[in-house]
């Protein structure tokens, strides 16, 4: 669904804002700019010299529409769309041959800290926060929080990361819109968004590869007064 776009785009706009990007300054999270779109945090992008590095990463995990009941009509439906917003702290690893990014694999107090803040500084700035306005705009309401801490914990193992996922209350895909156009909420989360915008360029390239079929001009309506009798074009003023 392409609503579901919207949802993460509209995310990545507030967790990272384009004019941070711009100003070098002004990030809402701990993550500053290390904010990615359905991908890993590159190795290259760690802070050099530090413990570990605050990244987000987000992703679309599914959607879905259904009718709210049997006796709705073809648009009073139930839509939802799942994001999941991974928090860690990245460091660098190495297991004998090329190195690679992974979260940081000890039991550290502090650094639990810097994850937690950094997981609340999501769900702040997307739920409640003025600056998220942009993401509610798209979100209804989010109708169910998980914050989940990746482990093994029959192995003793955890690492120092959590994934957000959010249960997000949406609009469906509206395709009445003009010959050309993406269809809404993509459309109006495109109208929203600053020039330079990541977001911006994404919505702006899937337009490019959606293409909607034209809608032919109404030309005449014809009523029937039974199933005998032929109808009539309405006459012309």
């Amino acid at each position: 669904m392409l609503a579901a776009e919207a949802v993460r785009l509209a995310a990545i706009e507030v967790l990272c804002p384009t004019a941070a990007i711009k100003g070098g300054a002004g990030y809402p999270t701990l993550a500053g700019g290390r904010v990615y779109d359905s991908r890993a945090v590159p190795l290259q992008d760690l802070l050099p010299r530090a413990p570990f590095t605050p990244v987000l990463a987000l992703y679309s995990v599914e959607s879905g529409s259904r009718l709210r009941s049997a006796l709705s009509d073809a648009a009073d439906r139930e839509v939802d769309a799942v994001i999941d917003i991974v928090a860690e702290l990245s460091v660098g690893m190495n297991d004998g041959g090329e190195q690679f990014t992974d979260a940081l694999a000890e039991d550290d107090p502090d650094a639990r800290l810097v994850l937690a803040a950094l997981t609340s500084q999501v769900r702040y700035l997307l739920e409640h926060a003025p600056s998220g306005s942009l993401f509610r705009r798209i979100v209804r309401a989010v109708t169910n929080v998980e914050v989940k801490t990746f482990a093994a914990p029959e192995l003793g193992l955890r690492w120092q990361r959590q994934t957000i996922r959010l249960h997000c209350d949406i609009r469906d895909d509206d395709f009445d819109v003009p010959d050309g156009e993406l269809p809404e909420p993509c459309r109006t989360l495109l109208k929203h968004l600053p020039a330079q915008s990541y977001a911006r360029a994404k919505l702006t390239a899937l337009a490019a590869h959606f293409a909607q079929q034209s809608v032919p001009w109404l030309e005449n309506a014809v009523i029937q007064t039974s199933p005998d009798v032929t109808g009539e074009a309405f006459p012309q003023p």
